[in-house]
């Protein structure tokens, strides 16, 4: 073998052994060092949680949910450093997921376990899970009701009554499916107004808008704004608009309430009471007027919204915030004049259905599908109290009785939509299907329990005058008699005879002492 070719093996070995070599140090420098290191710092961060764990502390909080919600200021409780103190006693921390009254996204949340708990407006709660046989939330406490905090503003040339909004050009300008859009519906079905449709109602994202578009209006216009405080008093600046019907008139329609997923409820029952407990007694701290005040200006301030103390006392007296003997009245629990949940479901859904905005109910009972009256139920066997002085049911204020000259004054507000009473040909003589009307009517009047009713008799012009406003005022006073055997109360009503209007029939208008 010669030298050259011995020298190039030799050489050829050398460069194989370095590349083993150099192959050994990678593997070495880039994969055993790190994996070895790796293990070293987890041995190392093992031995520190464990050296952590023996030195620290335990944890108040047994349970982190998530609470969504948006900044309506009925909710200022949920968001209020009381509240989360007195869940923090509990061992419960919540977090708020404001999603800007996104309810559709709400919903989904708590179906897919994003969120255990949610504020919702009652139709809002209808709106999504009405179409599902098996709603993934359910109301377990009622948060508040608006008494005033929503209402429809009108020009007063233009609209000095409802029963001018009759007419197929006018726009009602509202936050879509909000409780803007609630007041609308009901407005529009109790009153009759047939002319108008899913078509008359004009949806913007923002009260900003609503705002922007009366700005930009003038008084002929065909455009009636329906909002909520503080852009109500915003609006009422201009003494040229006048509120045309507001929340305070009626009850059991705009309802907060807290709603908690099935799953984790299942689950959880005794966590659900315990919050229950948690926000009751925080919503005590804030019983008083000035209290409840102070919470909205510092909950404005740190949801960003202009809220000024006029405006804050205003929302006060427009929100009512139910306490814990409310609930338990709401739910069955106590007995008063508040109406039951039950009822308030079938009440909005009614008129959701009758709008188009959802299918109507299979079934009369099926709202019982959407509350859950044991946490309630279990605060009073426990015998809960938030704090030392009772709370009080609040009763709906009885109208006061009026003067012959109070009666001529009122307001009127306009004429509900009351089917047509059949009487016996010729006679006062209710029939069983006049009855039947009357029976709707007294439900209706006790959903707008602030409205005086003036009950007309309407003559015929065929045959002897004097006969038909006699017989005329007797049906009125018949519909009187048989509405006071219903519970209606007699100073609420009164009966006028209306003169020769071309037919005999007797119509219901409802009014309101002037502002």
């Amino acid at each position: 073998m010669s030298d050259s070719s011995t020298k190039g093996k030799i050489v050829l070995v050398a460069l194989t052994w370095l590349a083993l070599l150099a192959i050994g140090a990678g593997i070495w420098r880039w994969i055993i060092v790190p994996k070895k290191n790796q293990q070293q710092q987890q041995e190392s961060k093992q031995q520190a949680d464990q050296t952590l764990a023996a030195t620290s502390g335990t944890s108040r909080y047994r349970y982190e949910l998530n609470l969504g919600l948006d900044n309506f200021s009925g909710y200022a409780v949920l968001r209020s450093e009381e509240f989360r103190k007195q869940l923090a006693d509990r061992g419960i921390r919540i977090k708020n997921i404001d999603d800007g009254a996104n309810y559709a996204k709400r919903a989904s949340d708590l179906q897919n376990g994003t969120l255990q708990l949610a504020a919702f407006p009652a139709d809002a709660l209808l709106k999504q899970f009405s179409d599902k046989e098996y709603p993934s939330g359910t109301i377990v406490g009622i948060i508040d009701e608006t008494r005033g905090a929503d209402a429809m503003l009108a020009y007063k040339t233009k609209f000095p009554d409802v029963d001018k909004l009759n007419r197929s050009e006018v726009r009602f300008v509202l936050v879509g499916d909000s409780p803007s859009e609630t007041l609308a519906r009901v407005v529009m079905q109790d009153f009759g107004l047939d002319k108008l449709s899913t078509a008359s109602i004009q949806s913007v994202a923002s009260p900003e808008e609503i705002v922007a578009k009366y700005k930009a209006a003038t008084p002929q216009t065909d455009e009636v704004y329906v909002t909520w405080e503080p852009y109500v008093s915003q609006m009422l600046a201009n003494d040229q608009l006048h509120v045309l019907v507001d929340s305070s008139r009626f009850t059991g329609y705009i309802v907060d309430t807290m709603v908690v997923s099935r799953d984790f409820l299942l689950k959880n029952g005794p966590v659900v009471e315990s919050i229950l407990e948690a926000y009751f007694t925080a919503l005590y701290a804030f019983r008083e007027d000035d209290a409840m005040v102070k919470l909205l200006l510092q909950d404005a301030k740190e949801t960003k919204q202009e809220l000024t103390e006029a405006q804050a006392k205003r929302l006060v007296q427009g929100i009512q915030w139910k306490n814990t003997q409310e609930n338990l009245a709401h739910f069955g629990k106590r007995s008063g004049s508040l109406v039951h949940i039950e009822d308030i479901l079938g009440r909005i859904s009614s008129v959701l259905a009758k709008s188009g905005a959802i299918d109507p109910p299979a079934s009369p009972t099926q709202f019982t599908k959407y509350f859950y009256d044991r946490p309630v139920e279990s605060l009073l066997n426990k015998n809960f109290h938030p704090g030392l002085a009772n709370e009080k049911i609040r009763e709906e204020t009885k109208l006061r009785e009026l003067s012959d000259s109070q009666w001529g004054k009122l307001t009127t507000v306009g004429t509900l939509s009351v089917p047509e009473l059949v009487f016996v040909r010729g006679s006062p003589n209710l029939t069983e299907a006049s009855r039947r009307t009357l029976d709707d009517l007294a439900q209706k009047l006790q959903a707008w329990p602030q409205y005086y009713l003036i009950i007309r008799g309407n003559a015929s012009q065929a045959g002897d005058t004097q006969a038909n406003l006699k017989l005329a005022s007797q049906r009125g006073d018949a519909a009187m008699k048989y509405l006071l055997g219903l519970g209606v109360p007699a100073q609420r009503m009164r009966v006028l005879t209306e003169g020769i209007t071309g037919q005999t029939r007797v119509t219901f208008v409802v009014g309101q002492v002037p502002y």
